[in-house]
């Protein structure tokens, strides 16, 4: 009788234990696809976040591109959005050296595409310095118009261009080369003026608004 009470003991124990190996193998599965789903939830949130955050990124530049894009079009008075309705056009002997001598002494920059023949030599070349702004052509491009050192005119021109700075713009032209003709100086008409003449010949007077006009500082005729 032991042995047979013995043997449904152990039996009764056995089965308990794989039952409870089961139940802990279900709890085991159950926990592991909850996991996953929750998972694949959180994936499928991030995804529609980066989705939206794609579409708004896109709205929103295609709304700050718009303007530009309307303004081009539909300006009034012909010019481009990012160019002055009065530009210079300037012939000069060397445009590349030009480029590179606005840029030290003025401070001018590049501004849309520069122009180079099959030599890379510069043919074309606009350049801006705030809100003014310039482009030139080397002499014998298309026309007889040559740069005022090479023709041999009298100045009849200076191109008058106001900056921020005047006295730190004349240092750093001085220091690039350029032909002081004035150094800063106060005039009676309310602005501080610096003249300098660049390689080709051209009158450059920079200028700062400083005060008003004083009629008693006017020559008198």
């Amino acid at each position: 009788m032991a042995t047979r009470k013995s043997a449904r003991r152990a039996r009764r124990r056995t089965v308990r234990t794989v039952k409870s190996a089961a139940r802990k193998v279900r709890r085991t599965v159950r926990r592991a696809v909850r996991k996953g789903k929750v998972a694949r939830r959180k994936s499928a949130v991030r995804r529609k976040v980066a989705r939206r955050k794609t579409a708004v990124r896109r709205k929103v530049a295609a709304r700050r591109a718009a303007p530009r894009r309307t303004a081009q079009i539909r300006r009034k008075d012909g010019r481009p959005a990012d160019w002055p309705g009065l530009t210079p056009y300037m012939t000069v002997r060397d445009a590349g050296a030009s480029l590179k001598f606005y840029e030290s002494a003025f401070g001018f920059k590049v501004t849309g595409t520069v122009m180079r023949n099959d030599a890379g030599a510069v043919m074309h070349a606009g350049m801006r310095l705030g809100d003014s702004a310039i482009m030139f052509a080397p002499q014998g491009m298309s026309s007889d118009m040559r740069p005022p050192a090479a023709s041999g005119a009298p100045d009849s021109l200076s191109l008058y261009v106001y900056v921020a700075d005047v006295d730190s713009l004349a240092a750093r032209a001085e220091r690039a080369g350029a032909m002081v003709l004035q150094r800063p100086a106060d005039q009676f008409w309310g602005d501080r003026i610096a003249v300098f003449k660049d390689p080709d010949g051209y009158h450059w007077t920079f200028a700062t608004n400083v005060g008003a006009f004083d009629a008693e500082k006017a020559p008198q005729s």
